[in-house]
């Protein structure tokens, strides 16, 4: 949602904080694959707080050990996406969890485009809410602002 000064989205661990630094990101990285988590790199130019199926980015780090390879694998990502919103999320397969249990934004379009409030009187003059990204007034693979006609 956003509720912070600023406008910034605020999905995951960490995002009231300024953004993670590289060493600070292979910190986190460290710590899930202590755990025994899967990690893996995701990207999405649709940051809707019910959009949580964002798309992966290479394979799921299932095998790998170092921090740093899957650091590589998050500048990658930034290469390639860089006005998409790109998270870390480490997925614990343990019986009795199987779920996500760590995630958190690594990088952020230039411009983040925010969200509109649509009001809508319904039935018995009951009110429905929605919030938009504005983002989505766009197709996808254009929503960036280098992409933007």
């Amino acid at each position: 949602m956003m509720t912070n000064f600023g406008n910034r989205i605020t999905q995951g661990q960490f995002s009231f904080l300024p953004d993670l630094t590289d060493p600070q990101i292979q910190a986190q990285i460290g710590y899930a694959l202590a755990n025994g988590w899967a990690v893996n790199v995701e990207y999405t130019d649709d940051p809707h707080p019910r959009n949580t199926y964002w798309e992966m980015y290479g394979l799921p780090a299932f095998d790998i050990k170092d921090p740093a390879a899957i650091l590589l694998e998050v500048n990658a990502c930034r290469s390639a996406f860089p006005d998409h919103y790109i998270r870390v999320t480490a997925f614990d397969a343990t019986r009795g969890w199987e779920t996500p249990r760590m995630s958190f934004i690594v990088n952020r379009p230039a411009e983040e485009p925010g969200f509109r409030l649509h009001r809508q009187e319904v039935d018995g003059r009951a009110i429905r809410y929605t919030i938009e990204s504005y983002a989505t007034q766009h197709p996808p693979g254009q929503r960036g602002p280098r992409t933007r006609p």
